[in-house]
């Protein structure tokens, strides 16, 4: 077995943070820099990580990192799924309260529920909009025609 070496967090984030495989660099936007990693909730080039994306029968999964298991990448994430037939504010409470006693980051709460919000409302139906009645001379002008 490898000894693992104490390198800190933050020096492998310096070292990497300029190439890596969920990087998107956009010239065109100020050189802004993007992350298509499905752990971050605000697809900003940072090091914040928690993900909520939908699950299965429209139901919502939030996925967060364990430090437990830092070098086994199939072990240090948790997936917590709440079914579709919940109500919104069950879900987000369950994130909120999920987060909270798993000692997880208290700044990505927020984008947790908004994310989760985002992700319901995606997937409700449109409703039609009713035609519109004439308002004003236009429907004077249609009463005296019937």
């Amino acid at each position: 077995m490898a000894e693992s070496t104490n390198v800190s967090s933050d020096l492998i984030w310096e070292i990497c943070r300029l190439n890596n495989a969920y990087l998107v660099k956009r010239k065109s936007a100020g050189g802004s820099q993007f992350s298509k990693d499905p752990l971050n909730l605000t697809n900003k080039h940072s090091r914040k990580a928690v993900g909520v994306h939908p699950a299965e029968k429209g139901g919502i999964t939030l996925t967060t990192k364990r430090t437990k298991h830092q070098y086994r990448p199939t072990a240090n994430k948790h997936e917590v799924t709440w079914a579709g037939n919940k109500s919104g504010p069950k879900i987000y409470r369950g994130i909120v309260n999920y987060t909270a006693k798993q000692n997880y980051r208290a700044d990505l709460r927020r984008e947790a529920v908004a994310r989760a919000s985002a992700i319901r409302q995606s997937r409700q139906e449109k409703k039609e909009k009713p035609e519109k009645k004439p308002r004003g001379t236009k429907a004077k002008a249609t009463a005296h025609k019937v």
